[in-house]
């Protein structure tokens, strides 16, 4: 007796997609809403951490999921799990710190050039390119060692060489959208200067900008890690993901986890920020 099997002959050949079709964007919206989970995750960090990071609370040198400790203690009992969720929050926010600052100083350089044009567009430009052709992290590192090791001077360092990549963004933009038919009809009727810029062309040229600063943000992370674990970030103990791995390299070969956990935080949050820069990219693309 033979059975038939309709609804596999009917499967046969079917793209089957799993989608989450109830949240906008698809899968897009799903990278870009990561964005906003990962800040909260890391404003309640003080709430998820076990423990303090900075006091020993346990025997050293636990191996990952001894004695109660989710990723081991490390050299002196502290608490690796505290450690790293402490210093993925600073990553994190040190990250949005950078580009939120050259979102700022570079989209208004860009703007004041692309609306005003003339010498101080050239002016401007040629400021800009003077900073992009030094060798971004050869200037943050020389900057970071005329002010001194610490967190926030990294931050200062790293966000006097990132302005100038949102600054020619957004006057990039901003050329491209003085030809459009409704700016030229703007500027026929008067518009003042200030009002053509900040009602024209910034909503214009703002979805690229963020789009390219989300884009940027795993490039960050890995920029200000690279920074601490060369021993130009904040100073022991604090918990950092870059200083802490540099810090206890020889225990590699014996107590690996104690320096890998640092480097994967730094690997989640870099994965994080590029995929969802990515997903924004191709909402973004896709709404044009």
């Amino acid at each position: 007796m033979t059975v038939a099997l309709p609804a596999l002959t009917r499967l046969r050949g079917t793209r089957i997609t799993v989608a989450p079709r109830a949240f906008p964007g698809g899968w897009n919206g799903v990278g870009v809403a990561l964005l906003g989970v990962v800040t909260l995750v890391a404003l309640a960090v003080p709430v998820l951490a076990p423990y303090d990071p900075l006091l020993p609370v346990g025997m050293p040198l636990q191996s990952p999921g001894h004695g109660g400790f989710l990723l081991g203690t490390d050299n002196i009992g502290r608490d690796l799990l505290s450690r790293v969720l402490y210093g993925m929050r600073a990553s994190w926010f040190a990250a949005l710190a950078v580009v939120a600052s050259g979102l700022a100083v570079g989209g208004l350089i860009g703007l004041i050039a692309g609306t005003v044009g003339g010498w101080i567009d050239n002016l401007l430009m040629r400021v800009t390119d003077a900073f992009l052709a030094l060798p971004a992290p050869v200037l943050a590192i020389a900057v970071v060692a005329a002010l001194g090791p610490g967190f926030t001077h990294t931050l200062i360092a790293v966000s006097i060489v990132w302005w100038p990549f949102y600054a020619r963004l957004v006057r990039g933009e901003i050329a491209a959208l003085a030809a459009r038919p409704h700016v030229e009809a703007a500027k026929l009727s008067g518009v003042r200067p200030i009002r053509l810029a900040l009602r024209h062309l910034l909503p214009g040229a703002a979805p690229g900008a963020l789009v390219a600063a989300s884009l940027d943000l795993g490039t960050l992370i890995l920029t200000l890690a690279s920074l601490s674990f060369l021993g130009l970030g904040q100073p022991a103990p604090a918990p950092e993901l870059g200083a802490d791995a540099a810090r206890n390299l020889s225990y590699f070969l014996q107590q690996w986890w104690i320096p890998v956990m640092p480097g994967l935080g730094v690997a989640v949050l870099a994965l994080i920020g590029t995929v969802a820069g990515d997903c924004l990219r191709n909402l973004t693309s896709r709404d044009r």
